[in-house]
Parts: structure tokens; sequence; C-alpha cells
């Protein structure tokens, strides 16, 4: 593959994300931009670790049966990770869709809760989980992919697994009028994808909620 010359797609605190051409199909290239406030070994150590783990997190995901983009090619010492483009509109499109069923969103969100349990289920957080990070590959009536995990942790404690639930539940009131039932279709779809742990986090993500509130 020749060097990337695609268009910027986003920039965020640690990293760009460029269009371009893997072999005839449409992908993104994710690259970690240096630090010129950190010490030069430094910065390169930690751009190489978080390259190194979110590879590790797409990888265990698709494992557990969790859609994220397929892996193209992996650079760590350059920082760079390139990465399938899915199409589809993302979990914000659709709370903002004002033609989309109530009972089709529903259902979204529901199999994203079921997604994302089996993600902590699995020993794995997000850690970024807004409905942005959520996207919809086939559309709503099918099951969505997680993008960006970047941020996430492998064996992540309690607090971190209801740090991502509070996120959700934040973001679905944010966005949607209808937000007491989609929380009630995320919280459902979450129980069936971790049974064994759903309660924990649950109680975890409300006293993170009052901590939040009363802060």
């Amino acid at each position: 593959m020749t060097e990337p010359e695609g268009p910027t797609v986003s920039r965020g605190a640690e990293a760009r994300l460029r269009k371009v051409d893997w072999w005839g199909f449409p992908a993104l290239l994710k690259e970690r931009d240096a630090k010129a406030y950190r010490p030069k070994a430094l910065d390169e150590k930690l751009r190489r670790e978080r390259t190194r783990t979110e590879v590790r997190l797409l990888v265990d995901a698709r494992r557990l049966g969790v859609r994220t983009p397929i892996l193209y090619d992996i650079d760590v010492e350059r920082h760079r990770i390139t990465m399938e483009e899915l199409p589809g509109p993302t979990l914000r499109h659709l709370l903002e869709d004002p033609v989309l069923p109530f009972d089709s969103l529903e259902r979204a969100v529901r199999a994203f809760g079921v997604a994302l349990g089996r993600l902590h289920a699995g020993g794995i957080s997000h850690g970024d989980l807004t409905s942005s990070n959520v996207i919809y590959p086939e559309g709503p009536e099918r099951a969505p992919a997680f993008l960006d995990l970047s941020m996430g942790s492998r064996s992540p404690g309690v607090e971190e697994l209801g740090i991502d639930l509070h996120l959700v539940e934040e973001d679905l009131k944010a966005l949607h009028p209808r937000s007491d039932a989609l929380v009630r279709a995320f919280h459902a779809g979450y129980a069936d994808g971790n049974p064994a742990g759903e309660k924990t986090v649950r109680a975890r993500a409300k006293a993170i909620r009052g901590r939040v509130r009363y802060a």
C-alpha cells in the first residue's frame, strides 16, 4: 500500500483518522500523534503501548462475537492501524432520526445492550462509549459494531464497567425524548449479554450517577 493521502475524517485528543484505499477496499488509517509536551522516549512508549492495546481489544472483542472493524494492517513503530471502514448509521444518527419507527429504535438499542453485555462478560471495557462509537453496518434491525476501543481495558474493574453503562444511560437521556423506554430496552439487552454481572455493574453505574449529580 502506498503512503496514505486520503482526507482526515476526524481528529481526537490522541489520534487522527484518514480515509485510505486498502487494495481496493475503503479503509481508515488511525495514527497516534506525537505530543511535544512529553519527553520523546516516554511519548514513543505510550503511543506504542496504546496502539498494541487497541489492536488486542479489537481482536478480543471479535472473539467474543462482538463486531468491530477488521484489522488490515498494524504498524506499531509508526503508531498506525489500518482498518475496515464500516458503513451504516451510528446510534446517534438513529436516536436523532425523526422518521425511524420507535419500535425499530428500541430493538437497535436492545441489540446494543446485548453486545455491550457480551463485551463486559468477556472482560473488556470500552472506555469511551458514546452513541457516536456504535454503528449499525447492516442497519438498525441488525447487530451493531463498536468503534474506537483505544480507551478500553482488558480485565477491567467494576468501576470501569459501571462508567460504560453510565455513559450510555446519559447519552440516551440527552438524545431522545422517550429515553426511559430506551434505557429499559438497553438494560434488558445488557442482562441477556452479561447475566452473571448485570446487577453488580448496574448498581455501580447508579452509584457513579449519584456521585456525578452531587459533585
